[in-house]
């Protein structure tokens, strides 16, 4: 049987692409391990979707000034020498990579044991976990032809991202009955990305009022982000999180209002959703959901507001525009070549194995 170790974590993005490729590794024979964080959101969704799972220790990068930064290299070397371990003890024939800090010990144990590696990077420009570990890869997939062309000629493929086939099953009538709307509107779903955004959730909740006239409105806050004051309103429903419901909600939807990080803003394109996108600001980030969200924006998928400009007004205004237009936004995404990511993906890796 072959052997194939899958790594990455910190967000659900850095997982949700490795668990849309799982019935394909394993129709095609695939024994499968997972190797992430102690305690990170990777663990519980590996865990549920029942892969072996191995924890190693993993220190945070920073681009910023933080006393963490003397004691985090040391519990990435324990990092690595955990993986070399594991490498030995799981005798993998290829590693795929979804990037994250925990990502990098994992990459270069399997570089050291000369185990070919496959990684993927979703956003147009590299994180700093995976610009330390792309050096080390046999092969990179990525989700924009800009990457691909910044690499050498034979090593990066454009693949897209693996969308969870579940996503496109979704029910709108149990979506309906799920949130207990009585009123048939237009619905809004608001995605913060798995941790929720503080800055969304706030201007949602000060325009819910303008909002629940003519919408139904579904937000997901993420964990311990929820306002139990709004709970009760008509026509508006709050959760953490959601996951076997997600595609129902999806379906449900007229407009989506998102985060930009990839693959998010990947699986609404392939649904065909109208979407406002607002990424998180360069003060939060290293600005790469900004360049996710406008070449989305160029290309005619989404509208875009900066963090910095959001406000109540602002919002509800694109909100009414997007929904207003969204024959146009469905009209372009209709147009754009489809890549079936999860094939292309599992072949490589199987031809590396």
């Amino acid at each position: 049987m072959k052997k194939l170790v899958m790594t990455g974590g910190g967000t659900a993005g850095h997982v949700t692409p490795n668990i849309a490729m799982l019935p394909r590794l394993r129709e095609m024979g695939y024994e499968i391990s997972y190797i992430g964080t102690y305690d990170g959101i990777e663990k519980k969704l590996i865990e549920e979707a029942g892969i072996p799972y191995y924890g190693i220790s993993s220190g945070k990068l920073r681009r910023y000034f933080s006393l963490r930064n003397f004691s985090d290299p040391f519990r990435v070397i324990k990092g690595f020498r955990q993986a070399k371990k594991l490498m030995k003890q799981l005798k993998p024939d290829v590693v795929f990579s979804k990037g994250g800090f925990v990502s990098v010990p994992v990459v270069l144990a399997a570089e050291k044991k000369k185990i070919p590696v496959v990684i993927h990077e979703s956003d147009m420009t590299p994180g700093l976990a995976n610009k330390i570990a792309l050096p080390k890869a046999t092969r990179i997939c990525c989700n924009f032809p800009e990457t691909a062309a910044s690499f050498p000629e034979g090593v990066a493929t454009v693949t897209g991202t693996p969308i969870r086939q579940e996503l496109f099953k979704g029910d709108p009538e149990k979506a309906l009955t799920f949130c207990g709307f009585k009123e048939k509107k237009p619905t809004l779903l608001i995605v913060g990305g798995s941790t929720g955004s503080a800055a969304v959730n706030a201007a949602i909740w000060e325009a819910l009022k303008d909002l629940l006239k003519e919408y139904n409105v579904i937000h997901i806050c993420g964990k311990d982000k929820t306002d139990p004051s709004k709970n009760g309103l008509e026509g508006y429903k709050q959760f953490e999180y959601v996951k076997q419901e997600l595609a129902d909600l999806f379906a449900l939807a007229d407009v989506i209002i998102s985060r930009a990080g990839a693959n998010a803003i990947c699986e609404l394109l392939a649904l065909r959703k109208p979407n406002i996108l607002i990424p998180l600001s360069k003060a939060q980030s290293r600005g790469d959901q900004i360049l996710n969200a406008r070449s989305f924006e160029k290309s005619g998928y989404s509208k875009v507001i900066e963090e910095e400009e959001l406000t109540k007004d602002v919002l509800v205004a694109a909100i009414h525009e997007t929904f207003e237009k969204k024959d146009s936004y469905i009209e372009a995404m209709s147009h754009n070549k489809e890549r079936d990511a999860i094939t292309i993906i599992t072949e490589m890796i199987d031809s590396l194995a």
